[in-house]
């Protein structure tokens, strides 16, 4: 029998009215949602009615998603789904080091709040800006981003798919050079060059806050984004994980790659959209996708 695993999405996975059904239809979901809006009043409405412009402001996006995830694990719960593993993508890991009960959901969104600002203000100081380039190989990407100043692949989501951070002053010039080598490129709607250099101010920034969040030994594996495998033990090197990851690529398709090695055949996507299902899917089409929003 194949293990469960537990997946979070993140930034870029956010819409106006994500969270509402599980707040209707699940008494545990509704719970959540009211212990999150009793920490930062207005998220619940920001989740369920906006407005988009508010909702996609980094200090907002991640607090609400970090909301719909939980609400999902709630209602996983009530029906007595239990996991033997967790992956959360960037914000999502996050939310996984609550899933796992190493993070308490009080500390996990007080950081995640700090967080979100830390890379807002990040992003203000650099324009840069986030492309999905589609149909080549990593390592032609990877050739690529060396032809440009400060240009970093960042999240390797699956075969055929790799997320670059750049100056937002080379992305026309950067989309060419895809289309000339075969490929195509999608400029994403995000507001920084997230898990790049770009994010080091945020780093910085968080590793004044970090040391007033307490750890706990995690109650199941919660593999990191930087790392792609299981998160340590020692509150000191979960520190430097979490810190890591925010100026780091995400290695996804590692990630899951080493998860399906370690037993896990079936995945299920706790938060708004599909995205992640999406990735897998592309990896590794034995294994079985659930999706919880």
């Amino acid at each position: 029998m194949g293990k469960i695993a537990l997946l979070f999405p993140g930034q870029g996975s956010q819409y106006v009215g994500m969270g509402k059904p599980l707040y209707e239809l699940s008494p545990c979901s509704r719970e959540i949602f009211d212990q999150v809006d009793a920490v930062q009043p207005g998220i619940s409405t920001l989740c369920f009615e906006g407005p988009a412009e508010a909702l996609n402001q980094t200090q907002n996006t991640q607090p609400c998603i970090f909301a719909v995830e939980l609400a999902a694990l709630a209602a996983l719960k009530c029906i007595g789904v239990e996991a033997q593993g967790i992956a959360g993508f960037s914000l999502g890991e996050v939310t996984g080091l609550v899933a796992a009960g190493v993070l308490s959901m009080d500390n996990g969104l007080k950081f995640v709040k700090k967080r979100g600002r830390a890379m807002e203000e990040a992003s203000q100081m650099t324009p840069a800006a986030m492309v999905a380039v589609l149909k080549l190989d990593n390592a032609t990407v990877e050739s690529l981003c060396h032809e440009f100043n400060q240009c970093y692949p960042v999240n390797y989501n699956c075969p055929g798919q790799l997320v670059v951070a750049l100056l937002k002053d080379d992305q026309e010039a950067f989309l060419t050079r895809v289309k000339e080598q075969g490929g195509r490129g999608i400029p994403l709607t995000l507001s920084g060059g997230f898990h790049s250099p770009f994010m080091t101010y945020a780093t910085k920034l968080l590793e004044q806050n970090i040391f007033e969040l307490t750890f706990a030994a995690g109650s199941i594996p919660l593999y990191s984004n930087a790392y792609a495998k299981p998160y340590p033990e020692s509150p000191v090197d979960i520190r430097d994980y979490i810190l890591h990851q925010i100026n780091h690529p995400v290695l996804w398709e590692q990630t899951i790659r080493n998860m399906i090695t370690d037993g896990f055949t079936t995945f299920i996507e706790c938060g708004p959209g599909k995205t992640l299902s999406g990735f897998i899917k592309k990896i590794d089409k034995s294994v079985t996708c659930y999706h919880v929003e």
